[in-house]
């Protein structure tokens, strides 16, 4: 099943997205793909990770500290929110 997250963090986009692959990797995910999007001098970004347990799509913002929520979700939802997301990232 894919899932899609949510995450506060208090760092800046190299250490979010790093931290995001360390807490997938805690919490059992075996990361064999990711990449990230974010937008210059935007407070938020997109990390999608191919794993052993599925997609998993995550949106990031600016926070006071670093927390990851996750939400298991059908292949539908995933396509979705990475295109919403995408879209909010691109100013369109």
């Amino acid at each position: 099943m894919p899932f899609i997250g949510f995450v506060k963090s208090n760092y800046g986009p190299a250490e979010t997205y790093k931290r995001i692959l360390d807490e997938l990797q805690r919490r059992g995910f075996e990361v064999r793909f990711s990449k990230h999007h974010w937008m210059g001098d935007a407070p938020f970004g997109l990390v999608i990770a191919e794993t052993n347990r599925g997609e998993v799509a995550i949106r990031w913002n600016l926070g006071k500290v670093f927390e990851l929520r996750l939400e298991e979700v059908e292949k539908e939802d995933v396509d979705e929110f990475v295109e919403d997301t995408m879209e909010y990232l691109s100013g369109d």
